[in-house]
């Protein structure tokens, strides 16, 4: 990066140098080596001993996908001024919060006067979202900087339309292969990866789907999102389903906690429909196939979880093979055109998609129902189960669904998803 970059731009970020001219840098910069004793300065990672240049010196392949750092490089930063133009209306939701989901939001808005973290265990379509609005209008009419972060791509972008539907603040939207180019914002959407290009930079992080992969148990991004926070800073959890490591948080009273087990419609969290079926790779069952188009004629699209990549391609070439029926994409984690073919079942272009696990959290198709060949897989856990159930029922129009589950016996992890949505359930029966 040029010796002549805007100063912003290094406002809380780990900016990558070339070379440092200190001359033509101002005296307020922070420059540091990229890798340093042995470790990268952005990710935080042990250098391989293996990973040398050709012309001498070492590189780090953690972080590489995000440019290559060398011992050549360097890191600037400038230490985040909060340099924002007072608005004090950021907020144009028309929208009310029912009596329930105040609760949680009010509990925010403590969190936030405290200082203190913060975590919200909801039920999936418990309106996530929409309570936190409060929280981030106050804190952008403080004037405090905010990170709203998330582990996947797909979450991030359904997260930019409710904030670009629900505020009038510029943000930018940071993930691998955004079309938005970096610029210095009071708020920012990032993945949890692009926080490895931060530091002390964001009063208040929102870090949604905090149990999912690839944060969950990562230490990489886990301190990323940690050194990305100011030392007075405070963290917003959001989840539906809680792991060892915020049942941990919890325990130790490290977080504030609010929980609301109700769906912002009041209705319950489908459960599931267990079917018994073998061999659906050698041959799709034609029971299987008649509930995809019967679900066509009645005017409902749907999704179909799978275990592994290639089952997408073979649940493909059958349904091509058996039926011309069917308008149905398929789509995984390495896919180039997902980000198109989850637009095209928004805008009701298919009948249904065909998916991993990429898609079992985080987006929201209205008025769909569920199918998950190969449940009993190990892919299939208690957690991922329960993120899947919530992709049914998310509009006020259709409040439920069916979330039908194909397996050869019923396996552990489907036993304690069936168990939790009926406590979850149970629990909001009494509110």
């Amino acid at each position: 990066m040029a010796n002549n970059t805007d100063e912003s731009l290094l406002y809380g970020r780990l900016v990558v140098y070339h070379s440092v001219d200190c001359s033509k840098l101002t005296e307020k910069a922070d420059v540091e080596p990229a890798i340093n004793n042995g470790y990268c300065s952005r990710c935080q990672n042990k250098i391989s001993s293996k990973w040398r240049l050709q012309m001498g010196g070492q590189y780090c392949w953690h972080c590489s996908n995000m440019g290559r750092l060398t011992t050549n490089d360097f890191l600037v930063t400038i230490k985040e001024p909060n340099d924002f133009i007072p608005n004090d209306n950021p907020c144009t939701w028309k929208g009310k919060l029912t009596p329930l989901q105040q609760m949680v939001s009010d509990d925010q808005i403590k969190a936030l006067r405290d200082g203190k973290s913060h975590l919200t265990y909801a039920v999936t379509s418990a309106g996530k979202t929409e309570m936190l609005f409060p929280m981030l209008t106050l804190a952008i009419k403080q004037g405090k900087r905010i990170a709203i972060v998330a582990p996947r791509v797909d979450v991030i972008i359904e997260l930019k339309i409710r904030i670009e539907a629900a505020f009038n603040i510029p943000f930018v939207v940071l993930y691998g292969g955004t079309d938005d180019e970096y610029k210095y914002t009071q708020l920012v959407l990032a993945t949890t990866h692009q926080l490895m290009k931060f530091k002390q930079a964001f009063d208040v992080i929102v870090l949604d789907e905090a149990d999912a992969f690839p944060y969950s148990e990562n230490q990489m991004l886990i301190k990323s999102v940690n050194r990305a926070l100011k030392k007075t800073g405070i963290i917003f959890y959001l989840t539906a389903t809680l792991n060892v490591s915020l049942k941990k948080m919890i325990k130790r009273k490290q977080v504030l906690l609010s929980m609301l087990p109700l769906r912002f419609h009041g209705q319950p969290l489908p459960n599931f429909c267990v079917k018994r079926i073998t061999k659906w790779r050698e041959k799709l069952p034609k029971r299987v196939i008649n509930q995809m188009i019967n679900l066509r004629d009645k005017k409902i699209k749907f999704l179909v979880f799978v275990p592994e990549v290639k089952d997408v391609t073979i649940v493909m070439d059958q349904l091509k093979s058996i039926t011309t029926k069917l308008k149905i994409l398929g789509t995984y984690a390495a896919d180039e055109t997902r980000l198109e073919k989850v637009q095209a079942m928004r805008e009701n272009s298919i009948d249904g998609l065909i998916t991993t696990t990429i898609l079992e959290r985080g987006v929201t198709f209205l008025g769909i129902d569920v199918l998950i060949l190969g449940g009993d897989e190990l892919v299939f856990s208690t957690t991922t189960l329960i993120q899947i159930a919530g992709r049914c029922g998310r509009s006020i129009d259709r409040p439920t669904g069916l979330v039908r589950i194909y397996v050869q016996e019923k396996t552990k992890q489907l036993i304690d998803a069936i168990s939790e949505i009926h406590y979850l359930n149970s629990l909001g029966k009494t509110l």
